[in-house]
């Protein structure tokens, strides 16, 4: 698709925005509350307010370096690794997460995180659930078991690998590979998946696949989602939350329902990004 320049009068970004009227009473799973992020002396983004509902699909999307895989690290407390600075509040349960005394380990289990390219563990399939499942106080083997089979038939992948479960899973297609990664988290039963691009490196038959077991677990789980994906975005989101560049930082934009930002958006940027005409 052929990019414009986005014209210099559309580039200011408001500094307020509005949930949509007819959401506002939808519960909540997690609470983005006027979040600030620096890494390196760098403001990745500030002022971000952003609700993510219960049991929908929630997309997040803009161009690169906005903030928006950020965001996910600091909801995954993953950004503490980067010594970054976070100002603001990421509630969950009414929690603030980014408290120090945050039990870090329950939260990540509780809030699962699938990446752009899918990260097996270089060891059996069977290995792959039994560690994270032991890591987290699950040490009976039937309960191992049982739980491995139910996450690899949550995804539509117990046919394919039960004859094969002691192989390594690098022997897995990709989009197998993705779809294991996606089982192992949910055999840890959190309440919400953040996924960062999941379907990237995958091809559009893999794509698909994938594309509906997410369509699927927002009957169990919240999702966030991140994607570059316009088209994605339009089949399966619910919400659509966009980030953009304000003074080389991230900045968001507008947020309400999947076609109401697709159809009809309120900010003029909006609508310049989902139409192809920006950079």
């Amino acid at each position: 698709m052929k990019t414009t320049a986005i014209p210099a009068h559309l580039k200011a970004v408001p500094d307020n925005y509005q949930v949509a009227p007819s959401a506002s009473q939808l519960p909540t799973h997690i609470n983005i509350e006027n979040l600030s992020l620096i890494i390196n002396k760098q403001l990745i983004f500030d002022s971000l307010n952003l609700p993510v509902y219960k049991n929908h699909i929630n997309t997040l999307i803009g161009p690169s370096g906005c903030g928006k895989s950020s965001l996910l690290n600091c909801i995954t407390r993953l950004s503490d690794y980067n010594k970054a600075k976070v100002e603001g509040q990421i509630l969950i349960d009414e929690n603030n997460i980014l408290d120090k005394k945050i039990d870090l380990i329950a939260l990540r289990r509780k809030v699962g995180m699938i990446f752009q390219k899918p990260v097996p563990f270089p060891m059996s399939i069977r290995k792959n659930f039994s560690l994270p499942l032991k890591e987290h106080g699950i040490k009976n083997r039937h309960d191992i078991e049982e739980k491995m089979e139910q996450a690899l038939r949550a995804v539509g992948l117990w046919k394919e690998v039960s004859s094969r479960i002691d192989s390594s899973a690098d022997k897995l297609s990709g989009g197998q590979q993705q779809r294991l990664c996606i089982a192992r988290v949910l055999a840890l039963e959190p309440k919400a998946i953040l996924m960062d691009e999941p379907c990237s490196s995958l091809d559009p038959i893999a794509t698909a696949i994938i594309e509906e077991l997410i369509l699927n677990l927002k009957e169990k789980y919240t999702v966030f989602l991140v994607t570059h994906n316009l088209a994605q975005a339009r089949r399966i989101a619910d919400f659509v939350a966009f980030m953009w560049y304000h003074d080389s930082h991230g900045k968001l934009v507008e947020h309400n329902h999947a076609d109401v930002i697709f159809e009809n958006p309120s900010n003029p940027i909006t609508a310049a990004y989902v139409q192809g005409l920006t950079e």
